[in-house]
């Protein structure tokens, strides 16, 4: 079976460096917020060329403690997208606040700016753009709509490490910027772990104290935080990922070069990148009009595609009461419908990349016969 994103083949091929720095944590007798958090932190936010990296439990936690760090909660409304894990959503309501979803841009998957207007109200507070798939979300109109209306910007990078917007990296452009160390990511721990990074300082203070029960410096609460730090193991393991970071991408760019090459004129729409703007593959997403037919197809045959994602959170049970304009997300719904995620990750050989392209090939002769 070839898998859609295989962690285990990222720790076989660093396999010797994996197992010393596991075995460094065990030595050392520390293994809550010791120095391997407090160097994975320093040098995470000197990649991303950002004074401050915090870390945290895992995603959904970096994303509720930024909008909390913000002042966001009930009452609130958090302008955000429906086509995206539903982690995004989750967050937003567990920090009280009410999500809005708009619409995505067709070819790019992420929020459509245009949208924003429409969704703005007296409540809204932050907006919530996600970097789906690897690919930026176009941040200048939704920077300026929300320097226009005194709104924060949390960017949702839990699938676009090491990805970029002009010359920024993703992550560095709003208020916060938070990410997900989940396994398949490209920067993968091999648990769960995450990360809020920032250029405000008192941002950053804010957010160190919540990662903690709300303890100042003494011990004693300040206000009600909770439990999300990031153990020592995995910080040492990112730190090994996170020096690796670059040459994954790149070989995730390879090998997105080479399905965008062999899958012309095969039914499929394929990825889009948006110019000035580097997309880093977490995902190759196309689309195809019998997506359900391609994907048991590919099945049949050992590929193991995945959907990502089929139900768009606003049509979700737990967050229908939220969406106040379902029905008005015609571009999500239809993208639900069609995409489908091929088998991305660093260590995907040329031999299983031909055979998912021949797989595919073979489906589109077979639906013309």
């Amino acid at each position: 079976m070839i898998l859609c994103g295989n962690p285990h083949a990222g720790y076989l091929a660093r396999k010797a460096e994996i197992d010393a720095a596991v075995r460094r944590v065990f030595e050392s007798g520390r293994y809550i917020l010791g120095e391997e958090v407090s160097s994975f932190e320093r040098e995470f936010a000197d990649y991303l060329r950002i004074p401050h990296a915090i870390a945290l439990g895992n995603g959904t936690d970096a994303l509720y403690l930024a909008l909390r760090a913000c002042g966001i909660g009930a009452g609130d409304e958090v302008i955000t997208v429906s086509h995206t894990a539903t982690a995004t959503a989750a967050a937003i309501v567990l920090s009280g606040a009410t999500p809005v979803f708009v619409d995505i841009e067709p070819h790019y998957f992420t929020l459509d700016a245009e949208q924003l207007p429409a969704a703005l109200t007296t409540k809204t507070k932050a907006i919530l753009p996600v970097h789906l798939y690897g690919q930026a979300a176009d941040m200048k109109p939704i920077l300026d709509f929300a320097h226009e209306h005194d709104l924060r910007v949390i960017e949702d990078c839990a699938q676009s490490a090491g990805g970029e917007y002009g010359e920024a990296r993703l992550s560095t452009l709003g208020d916060i910027g938070c990410f997900s160390f989940y396994p398949t990511k490209n920067l993968g721990a091999y648990g769960d772990g995450g990360m809020a990074v920032t250029r405000d300082s008192g941002l950053a203070e804010q957010l160190r104290c919540l990662r903690q029960y709300g303890w100042d410096e003494s011990g004693s609460s300040r206000e009600a935080g909770v439990n999300s730090r990031l153990d020592e193991l995995q910080a040492a393991i990112l730190r090994i990922g996170l020096s690796y970071l670059d040459v994954d991408n790149a070989q995730r760019e390879v090998l997105a070069s080479r399905y965008d090459r062999d899958l012309e004129n095969t039914g499929l729409l394929l990825p889009v990148r948006r110019l000035t703007s580097r997309h880093v593959f977490h995902l190759y997403a196309v689309r195809h009009l019998r997506r359900d037919a391609l994907l048991g197809h590919l099945r049949e045959h050992g590929v193991r595609a995945l959907v990502h994602y089929s139900v768009p959170v606003h049509l979700q049970p737990p967050y229908t009461g939220y969406a106040s304009q379902t029905g008005t997300l015609p571009e999500t719904e239809r993208v639900a419908r069609e995409v489908l995620s091929l088998p991305m990750y660093p260590q995907l050989s040329a031999v299983d990349q031909e055979r998912v392209i021949d797989t595919i090939k073979a489906f589109g002769k077979e639906s013309h016969d």
